[in-house]
């Protein structure tokens, strides 16, 4: 394999040695290796021991989130192209083709780290950075915004509990409370977990972790958000944000099972959204615990640090949100319960609306894998697909810029999901430009009703429709 790449004006190219040389490993041998303190990771076929660099990863833990499988997208997402030239002192293998087993296996792509679109666009967004001399994954604008948002979820929540005995004017703080709630998750939890916060990986830890503050756990996000949807988005029943059970109360694929109260889904999951949180906190984090999945994919083994932020953190919400109001708080047991789920439902519901425009519309893409080859294939390249199966809205808007988080920006979002989401804007324009110059869609909704419109649209089509042609695109 060989990456012909550009980096501070040098024109370099990558060339792997030779495969023929190479020791074969089965995946259920690289399986083993999945702690930090024995770290194999898979990477376009080839097998790399990174133990030694873990404690050095400038990502921090990013590094051992799907420690023994395959992180080939994982890795040529975050990583710019020279760091391809440091991966051939850590090789030790490659994977035995002939030994392969099917359970264990990833979606292939057209393209893996060879695509032409995205070796031209990561080529000229890592120009903008250098010529500019600014470090992608930092913005200072990011370290006072949050500052405000922790400070007001505090204040929110003494004033809903505390400081007034009016249940309604304590509702009005409630609705506060949860919208400030939400927005820890997208503009604090969102750039921590993908390391795009802080050159300093524990203070981006640290900041990922904000999830746990608001009860839902990071490790469990990761998980699901970082390992399976930034990978598989939008392709059926590897996408874990889209799985659908047999009996599933939404369809928002069309290769899913149709049932008659599909037909309505798009009236009923409006006040259901609003339950997102509460689910998560209360029943998902601990379902992917003990059943040591999230949908069709298996979590990765947690670290003692893990487990420590899992329980403790689990713990530290029940004693503030319950056990602090219970014993100081002038209101009934009743009142303060219906003054959390309130924050709840308010929380859930910005979360879910702003995620599901994202890629749950009729204008984005959605697959199904053909198995036709023995593997689960998908008949475009990685980057082209995180194009076409996400949508932006609201761009250039700084005040939506905020308001979600940078989530307007989901196309630069996913394929630069290092970067800080405060630089979407100034790389917006590379990414557009350069696929238009690929013949790659770029779809965005002239506004944030006009995606919730659309979203809704297409919950109203698959919940009538059964499955077409569509299912290619």
């Amino acid at each position: 394999m060989t990456i012909d790449y550009t980096h501070d004006g040098v024109a370099s190219t990558i060339k792997a040695s030779p495969r023929e040389a190479l020791k074969k490993y089965s995946r259920k041998e690289v399986a083993l290796h999945e702690t930090p303190k024995d770290c194999w990771l898979v990477i376009d076929g080839k097998v790399y021991d990174v133990t030694k660099w873990v404690p050095k990863h400038p990502g921090g833990s990013l590094i051992h989130v799907r420690a023994g499988q395959d992180s080939t997208y994982l890795f040529n997402s975050y990583h710019p192209l020279y760091v391809w030239k440091l991966l051939d002192q850590y090789c030790v293998g490659e994977i035995d083709a002939s030994d392969e087993d099917l359970s264990m296996t990833n979606v292939e792509y057209l393209d893996t780290v060879k695509e032409p679109f995205y070796l031209a666009l990561k080529e000229r967004v890592e120009a903008y950075f250098h010529r500019n001399k600014v470090n992608p994954r930092v913005h200072s604008h990011l370290f006072i915004k949050s500052a405000v948002i922790l400070a007001l979820y505090l204040f929110f929540y003494y004033l809903m509990f505390f400081q007034v005995q009016n249940p309604i004017i304590s509702s009005i703080y409630a609705i506060a409370f949860g919208y400030i709630s939400a927005h820890i998750a997208m503009n604090i939890m969102h750039d921590g977990n993908h390391g795009a916060y802080s050159t300093w990986p524990w203070f981006s830890y640290l900041m990922g972790i904000s999830s746990d503050l608001i009860g839902a756990s990071s490790y469990i996000w990761r998980q699901q958000h970082i390992i399976a949807h930034h990978a598989y988005t939008n392709v059926n029943k590897f996408d874990p944000d889209i799985r659908a059970n047999d009996v599933d109360i939404r369809r928002v694929h069309l290769e899913q099972p149709r049932h008659s109260f599909h037909a309505y889904q798009h009236i009923y999951l409006w006040p259901l959204y609003g339950l997102m949180t509460l689910k998560a906190i209360w029943f998902d984090d601990f379902q992917a615990l003990i059943t040591g999945k999230i949908g069709q994919g298996i979590i990765t083994k947690m670290t003692p640090l893990e487990i420590l932020v899992f329980w403790g953190s689990k713990l530290s919400y029940i004693v503030y949100i319950v056990i602090l109001p219970f014993l100081y708080s002038n209101y009934k047991i009743s009142t303060m319960m219906n003054l959390y789920i309130l924050s709840q439902l308010v929380c859930g519901w910005t979360l879910a609306i702003l995620f599901e425009i994202s890629h749950v519309v009729e204008s984005a893409t959605f697959l199904t894998v053909d198995l036709n080859k023995g593997v689960p294939t998908v008949p475009y390249g990685w980057a082209a697909m995180q194009v076409c199966a996400s949508t932006n809205y609201n761009t250039g808007s700084t005040l939506w810029l905020h308001l979600s988080g940078g989530l307007i920006y989901q196309i630069e979002h996913h394929l630069f999901p290092g970067v800080c989401h405060m630089h979407y804007p100034s790389i917006q324009p590379i990414v557009e430009a350069t696929c238009k110059e690929f013949n790659i869609p770029y779809k965005r909704h002239a506004s944030f009703f006009a995606g919730v419109k659309d979203h809704f649209t297409h919950l109203k089509h698959v919940g009538l429709k059964d499955m077409d042609l569509r299912l290619a695109g």
